[in-house]
């Protein structure tokens, strides 16, 4: 199959953009940013005219210099490019694990020369080992930043081409041998922005290997893996379960997990998994157990609390959900190793014939300008790491109990503005100890213990990132003041700093003219009826809740409006970027329905793969093949035309399709659509991966 057109970024100085690169390789902290292409073109007409173009590319094979060199070669001979030829040409690899930058310089006339850069400069030989370390972090950075198919990842950097790295059998033996030989040092590639501190079993190069295995279903060689280092460190058995449950191998990862938690009693990882398993299979009450001992485990990991208030909710237990959603310690969000590069001269992003197809191809109706001003402001669009997961889990219990009930609880269990400045006119709260939300979720019941009667209530308090406290000294705070312990221990600054008006913050009176009928609800409310029983809400929660009200608000006014043009059987117009927020909102309150529509009604003004990627969901989830096909090979297509021809998620619904109706029919269903053969040809380079790597279904 034709590779993907090559994009060109002009210069304004020539090797400007290999200059920022080595300025900037001491910043780099995890897998580092795309691999660097970087040419030197002369004038075939006046030879003294020199320019500096680059891009960059995922996934080409970095196990040695003549791979990277074969890359480079590949771009300097294309015949496309007749006006000009290319005098040198370099290739720039980042080697996490080393923190070197691997360059491959390939002279014409002259030859080929290899060599690494450190994080000072300094040139230094590169040796086999250091090779299979950048070969092993260039395939986890083309699953790091391949695109999920709705093009995000593909407009956050201007021309990237992106690669398969592993596309047979030859090169996954390659890539699993390395991670085996590597997988120790992992640690030191850093993780997801959800973990804190990263570990044997939470960091990129585990992710990486977790995220190949279910895209390509090679779930007998990811179990092998996992089962040889087992062996070197029990740690490893909550990757091997995971493996085991995506191989609907359930039996043999729970005893697994059985055997090992028994001996590593305190390795979340494993309590976590087993909290997830049992949350797929509806038992919530062993999900609790599981995830209480996994907050025991690691107090100040987000992903324990994350799971916790998940079965809280599970459960309908909305007062703990909250307190437990309180209690999250909140990390300030990494972003990847993005590549900053100067200010371009000029940048050429061409077309080739195999890509083009009119429905994608007409050029974007850019009505910015339209967008109405409350769309641009939703602030929950931006939000990433744990303050998205954070504000998933609010927006899932509004969707389930509604805002009103939602802030009912809220002031059951939080205090609110009013309490707060009639208890301080009494003066009786410096009298008065506070229960520790954390260990309160932990127990299960929000009664006014005070944390640190026992050795194994002792955790971590509010919103606390890497340490807990002593259970004595946090006694001591919190009978002092009844504020979150990550506000300074001045009782009275922190009252009046921490406190602050919501927008949205509901009186007495509204809670008092609510439906009091519910007697689980007046039990409930039971709970919380003095001052001293409460928690104060941490800054950023109380944030999250003026930004759901903001969503719900504009996703109020939108459907209202729908409504009342329907009545009157007049047309609602909305530009195609502004269904495409509403679509986004709508998902993001958890109304799926809703956001298909919006969704459905960007497409029909013009493409979108944002809004293309919503629809398809619905279509797999509704079982509708056909239009999951059709709805793919827009997605690919689209993909292929912004040099992307690899994308695990729509790689893996393919892998899915194949296994429910089998490779001849997809390639049948395929074909038989009225599209371009070049644009369909695409697709079955998919379904070929598919069939290469001995998928269900596709031996037939």
């Amino acid at each position: 199959m034709v590779a993907p057109a090559v994009p060109e970024i002009i210069e304004e100085e020539i090797e400007s953009a290999v200059d920022c690169r080595n300025e900037a390789l001491p910043t780099l902290r995890e897998l580092g940013p795309p691999d660097l292409v970087h040419l030197v073109k002369q004038s075939i007409k006046s030879g003294n005219k020199q320019s500096g173009v680059y891009h960059h590319v995922t996934g080409i094979d970095a196990s040695s210099s003549a791979s990277l060199a074969a890359y480079v070669n590949t771009i300097i001979y294309s015949p496309n490019d007749k006006s000009t030829k290319v005098i040198s040409g370099l290739y720039c690899c980042y080697n996490a694990f080393s923190r070197l930058d691997m360059r491959v310089e390939v002279k014409i006339p002259g030859g080929v020369e290899s060599y690494c850069i450190d994080e000072r400069g300094d040139k230094r030989v590169a040796s086999d080992g250091l090779w299979m370390e950048t070969f092993l972090c260039g395939v986890l950075r083309a699953y790091a930043y391949a695109d999920d198919g709705g093009g995000d990842s593909i407009k956050k950097i201007i021309g990237v081409r992106r690669f398969d790295p592993i596309t047979s059998t030859e090169m996954e033996h390659k890539f699993l041998d390395a991670a085996e030989r590597l997988f120790f040092k992992g640690p030191q590639l850093g993780s997801e922005p959800e973990v804190q501190v990263p570990n044997i079993a939470s960091n990129h190069l585990t992710t990486g290997l977790i995220s190949y295995i279910h895209t390509t279903g090679r779930y007998t060689s990811g179990i092998n893996l996992f089962e040889k280092l087992r062996t070197r460190d029990l740690e490893v058995s909550s990757l091997l379960a995971k493996v085991m449950i995506f191989a609907d191998e359930e039996v043999q990862a729970v005893k697994l997990l059985h055997d090992t938690v028994a001996k590593l009693p305190m390795d979340y990882s494993l309590l976590d998994c087993q909290a997830t398993f049992c949350q797929s299979k509806g038992r919530l009450d062993w999900a609790l157990e599981c995830a209480k001992r996994g907050v025991t485990a690691a107090p100040s990991e987000f992903g324990t609390w994350a799971r916790l208030a998940e079965v809280y909710v599970g459960l309908e237990q909305w007062d703990l959900a909250l307190l437990t959603l309180n209690s999250c310690p909140m990390f300030t969000y990494q972003d990847k190793d993005l590549p900053r590069m100067p200010d371009p001269a000029r940048i050429l992003l061409p077309v080739l014939p195999e890509s083009m197809l009119d429905e994608i191809d007409e050029p974007p109706q850019y009505d910015g300008d339209q967008v109405h001003s409350s769309l641009r402001k939703l602030h929950a669009a931006g939000y990433k790491g744990t303050f998205l997961k954070a504000y998933s889990l609010l927006t899932e219990v509004t969707a389930k109990i509604g805002w009103d009930q939602l802030l009912r609880v809220r002031s059951q269990v939080f205090v609110m503005e009013e309490e707060y400045r009639s208890e301080k006119q009494t003066g009786s709260s410096q009298h008065l100890s506070n229960p520790n939300a954390s260990t309160t979720a932990l127990r299960g019941t929000p009664s006014p213990v005070v944390n640190g009667n026992t050795k194994s209530d002792g955790h971590t308090n509010g919103a606390t990132n890497s340490q807990t406290d002593d259970e004595e000294t946090l006694h001591e705070k919190l009978q002092d003041s009844p504020t979150s312990s990550n506000s300074p221990p001045d009782s009275a600054t922190i009252a009046d700093e921490a406190i602050e008006k919501p927008e949205h913050t509901i009186t007495p009176e509204v809670v008092k003219s609510g439906n009091d009928d519910s007697a689980n609800e007046a039990t409930t409310t039971s709970k919380y009826t003095q001052f001293h029983n409460k928690r104060l809400c941490e800054r950023w929660l109380d944030n999250l809740f003026m930004v759901l009200y903001e969503d719900l608000r504009i996703y109020t006014i939108w459907r209202t409006d729908m409504a009342r043009a329907q009545s009157e059987s007049s047309d609602y117009r909305k530009s195609a970027e502004e269904w495409e927020i509403l679509g986004e909102l709508a998902e993001r309150l958890h109304h799926f329905p809703e956001a298909v529509e919006a969704y459905q009604a960007c497409l029909r003004v013009r493409f979108s793969p944002r809004a293309m990627k919503g629809v398809l969901k619905m279509y797999e989830e509704k079982g509708r093949n056909g239009e999951v096909l059709q709805a793919m090979i827009r997605l690919i297509a689209w993909q292929y035309r912004w040099y992307s021809e690899f994308s695990p998620a729509l790689l893996r619904t393919i892998r899915k399709l194949i296994e429910h109706e089998g490779a001849v029919k997809v390639r049948s269903i395929v074909q038989a659509t009225s599209l371009p053969q070049p644009v369909l040809d695409l697709t079955h380079r998919y379904v070929e991966l598919c069939v290469a790597f001995r998928s269900n279904g596709s031996e037939a």
